[in-house]
């Protein structure tokens, strides 16, 4: 699986858009698994479709028909859709992107072969201008916030996980990004968090290299505390969102050729980070406009048990041949 993510903030609306697009290998060959939601506006679409494709060198992700395809996206431009009530058009200038050469946001990990998850926050920022149409509302948006990244792995997600990303601060230029699980390869089974920051003016710090750089997490569906520290940085992260408010998203499940609910993600919620270096105060900001997600295909059913849903609704592709 390799899956690719942007998202959209427009502090001065509070609007938030995200698009999602997992390019999935299974047994009857390539498929995607597709989402668009919105906030605060409460939209949701996903779906399974026949036929996927990702570029071997740069960014680039298509799913679907390649004549028409559902999603289709790269470094500057993105286009859905998953039918006339659920479309966007989004450009992408100025890019803020991923400034360290050789290693990712995973680091040291991207060295090791066959771990179960991988993650890179390849653009930090940038100015997305755009229209998206979503349910029955048509935003028209230029010059918001934009963040993207990507996570590839064995057989989709790993068996637990959290996740968050936040712009809207004070600060325009600001990001925070962070992404932890239980990672595996063969025996090897440990818990594991990178957290990156983009700070005002432009320097990127990443932390999360055991004993180097770690970061310390305790999550739960409705908060999330990190503490990181690593060269000369101390960075507290203190986040939080009710659960009632978590969209229930789906996670490919390759192998099986079809999509599960496995991830709890809210498209907003209140962070707070403070950055110190050496002992020195750099930065304190807040917003209400942080994503934060914390998956597994057990926390997922139990909310969807709680809400009363339907647990089989798992949004496979439909049988035939890939387009």
């Amino acid at each position: 699986m390799e899956g690719f993510f942007w998202r959209i903030t427009e502090p001065d609306t509070g609007r938030v858009i995200i698009a999602l697009c997992g390019v999935n290998q299974g047994p009857k060959g390539p498929w995607a698994t597709i989402g668009l939601a919105s906030w605060p506006n409460g939209f949701l679409r996903t779906t399974a479709i026949e036929g996927a494709w990702a570029h071997r060198s740069r960014l680039g992700v298509r799913g679907g028909s390649t004549v028409a395809p559902a999603f289709n996206g790269n470094r500057n431009r993105l286009t859905v859709d998953l039918g006339d009530d659920a479309r966007l058009e989004l450009r992408v200038d100025d890019r803020a992107d991923w400034p360290h050469a050789g290693l990712g946001g995973s680091s040291i990990f991207h060295m090791v072969p066959a771990l179960n998850q991988y993650w890179h926050p390849w653009m930090l920022g940038g100015k997305a201008s755009g229209t998206a149409v979503l349910g029955d509302e048509t935003w028209e948006f230029e010059n918001a916030q934009v963040y993207g990244e990507k996570n590839w792995g064995r057989e989709g997600f790993p068996e637990a996980w959290w996740w968050g990303q936040a712009q809207g601060f004070e600060e325009p230029d600001a990001c925070v990004a962070f992404a932890g699980g239980i990672v595996t390869s063969g025996p090897l089974k440990t818990e594991v968090t990178a957290l990156v920051v983009r700070l005002p003016g432009g320097p990127v710090l990443r932390l999360g290299n055991p004993i180097i750089s770690p970061v310390v997490t305790t999550t739960t569906d409705e908060s999330w505390h990190l503490s990181g520290r690593g060269y000369g940085w101390r960075v507290e992260v203190n986040a939080s969102a009710p659960l009632d408010q978590a969209f229930v998203l789906p996670v490919p499940l390759p192998s099986e050729h079809r999509n599960t609910a496995g991830d709890l993600e809210h498209l907003v919620g209140d962070l707070e980070i403070t950055v110190h270096r050496f002992g020195s105060h750099i930065w304190s900001g807040r917003t209400t406009l942080a994503a934060l997600e914390h998956g597994g295909l057990d926390r997922a059913r139990d909310e969807l048990r709680r809400r009363g849903l339907n647990l089989e609704r798992t949004d496979a592709p439909p049988a035939g041949t890939n387009p």
